[in-house]
């Protein structure tokens, strides 16, 4: 691995101007494409196998006609206190505001509530549900300003109007204040942690790059694969993360190269065999777990996971390729500061003297780092332990974890839509905003009208339940379907409870009748999906385990520190769901974000953190033991090589660290609370694996494991490939003058320390 990743270093580098025009030919072609491709739509949550999804394909199939798939909204019109909506002004001026909407060109229908019934029973509270021919990303602005008018015209008669419903959704769009501020955060950490603002800026123009890419192709392939804003704002939110922390990796491991006397050709090729091979394996990790985010069964998971993956994979082949050419056009910017005239090169001396290793061990960053790794080397078990409980107890809150999916009642008071919402509530019942269908399929015709009337007599004497409708019969008299309101609000758990009670209920009915009665609608659906989520969470969690441990042990060919990084890894998650509970749950520090509604925490939200921060975990334990090892095979005592792992990737590691915590918390400012809950999740438990679990537990692990921490059966010996990632076998590229007694032992003016056994 690093022989082949070696050459195509030392390639990239001097083909850089073909390897350039390339990566921008990409670039211009992915732009050109999502420029002219059509908008995606914006698709509900599906989870096939379920009983509410199975009852949605009936429905679609026996009732075509009632399925239409445009937008819906619904003005919600109050009147002035002390009078009732009914009154004749009052209805004169709800009238004239539907009367100004029944021309559009996009409008299907709208209900006259006092038609339908559709006035509170106090006679405060009125709605009229308006369709349309179209998807709510698809509605024209002229459609959706005569909406706005409308509800101003009855506004301007003294009505309180909201508008509720999908009609005035839209697609979030990356580009806000806070994004800008997290890559802002990411420039001035890059700036620092290089030194040179040519270093910095490569980075992130190399991020950029794979990021436009990625964004354009996801763009392009919106509506032929059915993807969503969510999916290219994750791809947009991961894609810039990994390209600046793998640029980031390589920039610095080619700087360390020219400060040890390397040409800038070698120096590339080593960078990229060496770090690169980390990248690699860091960039596959992430990967695989989003990958393997399909095995869920959530059509709308698999799209994000897959939209991740490319990005990350993007991030990486740019990382590999783009980066080591730009070090051809700026390598001298780039190596700025680390002074590599004061050390011999490897090309045509002999290997870096021991004040020449001193004086490069010297800077600021590596004091800080080598200081660290030997304060924690001197007192392994009191930093393991305070670690270790303080995430636990940060994780307590998990617990608590309650799964949903976010509606209109979790968005801001200062939308129509919510304030939409808590008008239907109040003039209706908290559950009047998340009705259950209930539809039964009969095999005999005959017998349908029949069937429904015992099964909405059973659902009415359900305990929750607040009104059932009529049922309703389809054109071939095959099937029936039936509205039932609950007493609770949509999320609550007396609503999921009295789903599972209704399911129960109906049960007598078709062992008595022999028809199929099903449940479903958006809250039972939200329910179904939630328990499903439940039920994978382990199952996932485990395998994402497994892999971490079988990656790890043929990179390091180690089977404690594998079990030693999946430990940290369940640690760091634990605590990163505790502040997910904590902020959306509980409300701690929700003022902060703009969170004025506490609920569940999105369903889907476990699972895919689990997926981003198990790969992002594992970037953090290849750069870091990379670097420990190298030190280990080439002589170095086990505490010499934690010292080594810090001195040269601990700064690195903090300042990706930083970065991707910058660039994740950038996204919390969006109104979408999936895109909030991903922003926190994803900060916090990046924030929690760097730098406790792997700048604090890991280093104290290692220290109390000494040698047994590299120890691996001779049977796995035999039979796990060598991938080399430390660069073991690159000796065999550089001159042989490069690859003396100095040369062989790159910390050979560390210490030994009296750590364990060593």
């Amino acid at each position: 691995m690093a022989t082949f990743l070696y050459r195509i270093g030392r390639w990239a580098f001097r083909r850089r101007r073909l390897v350039g025009g390339l990566w921008l030919g990409v670039l211009v072609l992915a732009i050109a494409a999502a420029a002219m491709a059509p908008s995606g739509e914006e698709e509900d949550l599906s989870m096939p196998g379920t009983e509410s999804q199975r009852a949605f394909d009936l429905l679609d199939e026996r009732f075509p006609q009632g399925n239409s798939q445009g937008a819906e909204a619904r003005l919600v019109f109050r009147a002035p206190d002390g009078q009732r909506v009914t009154a004749r002004e009052n209805k004169a001026a709800v009238e004239d505001t539907l009367g100004s909407l029944g021309g559009g060109d996009q409008v299907a229908s709208a209900t006259d509530p006092y038609e339908t019934g559709a006035v509170s029973e106090d006679g405060t509270i009125a709605y009229s549900t308006i369709t349309y021919t179209a998807d709510a990303v698809d509605l024209t602005r002229t459609t959706k300003s005569a909406l706005e008018d409308a509800a101003s015209r009855a506004g301007d008669a003294g009505l309180t109007v909201e508008i509720g419903g999908s009609a005035l959704d839209a697609e979030e769009e990356p580009g806000g204040t806070t994004e800008i501020v997290g890559v802002a955060v990411a420039a001035v950490v890059l700036v620092l942690a290089l030194g040179s603002l040519v270093a910095a800026g490569l980075s992130l123009l190399t991020a950029f790059v794979g990021v436009a890419i990625a964004f354009g192709l996801v763009s392009a392939l919106a509506v032929p694969l059915g993807l969503t804003s969510t999916v290219a704002i994750l791809a947009l939110m991961l894609g810039l993360a990994v390209g600046i922390d793998y640029a980031l990796f390589i920039t610095s491991r080619f700087r360390d190269e020219r400060a040890q006397g390397g040409e800038p050709e070698e120096a590339a090729g080593r960078a990229v065999g060496t770090a690169g091979s980390a990248v690699v394996f860091a960039g596959a990790t992430v990967f695989i777990a989003l990958v393997g985010l399909g095995v869920v069964g959530i059509p709308e998971l698999t799209k994000m996971g897959l939209g991740g993956a490319g990005a990350v994979a993007l991030a990486v082949l740019v990382a590999l390729t783009l980066v080591p050419a730009l070090f051809g056009f700026f390598g001298k910017g780039v190596s700025n500061g680390v002074s590599p005239a004061r050390a011999k090169p490897r090309a045509r001396g002999r290997g870096l003297s021991r004040a020449d290793r001193q004086r490069i061990a010297a800077s600021p960053a590596k004091r800080i780092g080598t200081r660290w790794a030997r304060f924690v080397l001197r007192r392994p078990v009191p930093v393991l332990l305070i670690a270790g409980l303080g995430l636990g107890a940060v994780a307590v809150p998990a617990l608590s974890l309650e799964l949903g999916l976010p509606g209109d009642e979790s968005k801001s008071v200062e939308t129509t839509q919510r304030r939409a919402y808590d008008l239907l509530s109040e003039g209706f019942g908290p559950g009047f905003n998340g009705p259950l269908t209930v539809v039964v399929d009969t095999s005999e015709p005959g017998d349908t009208r029949a069937t429904a009337d015992l099964v909405a007599k059973t659902v009415r004497g359900v305990e929750g339940v607040a009104s059932v409708g009529d049922p309703v019969l389809s054109r071939a008299k095959d099937t029936a379907v039936l509205t039932a309101v609950p007493r609770t609000a949509p999320n609550s758990g007396e609503t999921k409870d009295l789903v599972h009670a209704i399911r129960g209920a109906v049960s007598g009915v078709e062992a008595d009748t022999g028809a199929r009665v099903l449940v479903t609608g958006t809250t039972a659906m939200n329910i179904d999906i939630s328990e499903a989520m439940s039920d994978a969470l382990i199952p996932y969690l485990t395998v994402v385990i497994g892999l971490a441990v079988l990656l790890l042990t043929v990179v390091f060919r180690s089977v404690l520190v594998p079990v030693k990084a999946a430990l940290g890894f369940l640690l760091s998650v634990g605590a990163a769901f505790g502040v997910l509970v904590a902020v959306f749950q509980w409300g701690w520090a929700a003022d902060l974000i703009g969170i004025e509604q506490t609920g569940p925490v999105m369903s889907l939200m476990p699972i895919l953190i689990i997926g981003i921060v198990f790969g992002l975990a594992m970037d953090y334990e290849v750069f870091l033991l990379t670097r420990m090892r190298e030190a280990y095979v080439h002589g170095a005592s086990p505490g010499e090589a934690i010292v080594s792992g810090f001195r040269h990737s601990g700064r690195v590691v903090a300042a990706a660290a930083i970065i991707m915590i910058s660039v994740f918390a950038g996204f919390i400012g969006m109104s979408s609370p999936t895109i909030q809950t991903m922003g926190v999740g994803l900060a916090a438990a990046v924030a929690f694996d760097a730098f406790v679990v792997r700048m604090a537990i890991a280093p104290a692990v290692m220290a109390l494991l000494g040698h047994r921490a590299w120890w691996l059966p001779r049977i796995l010996n035999r039979v796990l490939p060598n991938v080399d990632i430390e660069g073991e076998k690159l000796s065999g590229h550089v001159p042989a003058s490069a690859t003396g007694p100095n040369a062989a032992v790159p910390d050979a003016t560390v210490p030994r320390l009296p750590v364990g056994r060593d």
